[in-house]
């Protein structure tokens, strides 16, 4: 059997393959209302159709402003949940389980005319200066994520992932590169995403697997490496996360040592660090497009589960065409057996 193929179950997450679709903003939410689209619909659709074992919808944000633009995904009302629930079902009727990335971009929201952030540090000279949250402030922030992940779930999700990197809030608050603040918030970075952890295990189902994203290394100068991010992988996994989603940099520009390169793969020992520090399942990604390379890391216990992002933007069927070349039996569905 392909490891690319076998089954994966943990809690109450049975996936049929170890192919993940990652979170991909699509930037379509038509009306600037964050609401799905039909375009959303036929995005995530098709690639269950095509196989894939776990999906996991784009980065949908807490609040309004919490959007990188105006035409990103939100979950801050219960007028987002029916259009959700219409994606789940009808990926489940073909057999993938589908999670959803809940996050705010912080100081990264690029439309928001009031961006906020754990410190009044602009991402770069074309972004705003966001608004340091006061501790009251940052303390409703983490019921916000709460209320999304209670929506999340009542839209029938099997799963929810927190987005704690890419330089995103919960990440500006977890990094001394961007956190200079004073308070409770300021002296333990790791605070306010161990509190959204909690608010989000709160209203999920007790069975109910908790993923988290974070970036395992910062590239900027004097940004942070695998030793602080193993640290705070420990700390949330304490506060509550289940499985890992490794990632890395996004916080600001490249510094001095420059990024390690996007050979296929890159990020593979990053998530085999956390997998090891943690003992917690994980989930590699980065430049993975080759499924005999993904059946490699899977094989060789660097990662659990294998997520697929740009060849499944070129390629709908990406797991099934995977199955083929792995010399297994196609996954999509009995209308298309003909084609094999």
């Amino acid at each position: 059997m392909a490891k690319l193929l076998e089954t994966f179950t943990y809690k109450d997450l049975e996936l049929k393959n170890r192919v993940v679709m990652p979170p991909m903003c699509q930037y379509s939410a038509a009306n600037k209302d964050g609401v799905p689209t039909d375009w959303h619909f036929i995005h995530y659709t098709s690639r269950a159709i095509g196989g894939t074992g776990f999906i996991i919808i784009e980065m949908t944000n807490v609040e309004a402003r919490g959007r990188i633009s105006d035409h990103c995904l939100g979950i801050w009302s219960d007028e987002h949940i029916p259009a959700f629930k219409r994606i789940v079902d009808e990926c489940h009727k073909y057999g993938a389980k589908v999670g959803i990335q809940i996050g705010h971009a912080g100081r990264k929201a690029q439309d928001a005319p009031d961006p906020v952030s754990c410190s009044p540090i602009a991402f770069n000279d074309q972004f705003k200066t966001p608004h340091e949250l006061t501790t009251e402030e940052a303390e409703q922030m983490v019921i916000a994520f709460r209320d999304g992940v209670e929506r999340a779930v009542k839209a029938g999700v099997d799963t929810v992932e927190l987005h704690g990197a890419h330089g995103y809030l919960i990440h500006q608050f977890a990094s001394e590169y961007t956190n200079k603040r004073t308070d409770k918030y300021g002296e333990d970075k790791f605070l306010f995403g161990e509190e959204v952890i909690r608010a989000a295990k709160s209203v999920m189902p007790e069975n109910m697997t908790l993923v988290m994203r974070i970036s395992a290394v910062e590239y900027v100068d004097g940004g942070y490496d695998l030793d602080y991010s193993s640290e705070m992988a420990k700390r949330f996994q304490a506060a509550g996360v289940d499985i890992f989603h490794i990632t890395s940099g996004g916080e600001g520009p490249i510094g001095s040592t420059g990024r390690p390169g996007a050979h296929p793969g890159y990020q593979v020992p990053l998530a085999s660090r956390i997998k090891n520090e943690t003992g917690a399942p994980v989930i590699a990604v980065g430049r993975l497009d080759d499924p005999v390379l993904g059946e490699a890391v899977l094989g060789n216990e660097q990662a659990d589960l294998i997520a697929v992002g740009r060849g499944m933007l070129k390629n709908p069927h990406w797991a099934n065409d995977a199955s083929l070349l792995l010399e297994k039996k196609p996954l999509t569905p009995f209308q298309y057996e003909r084609a094999y």
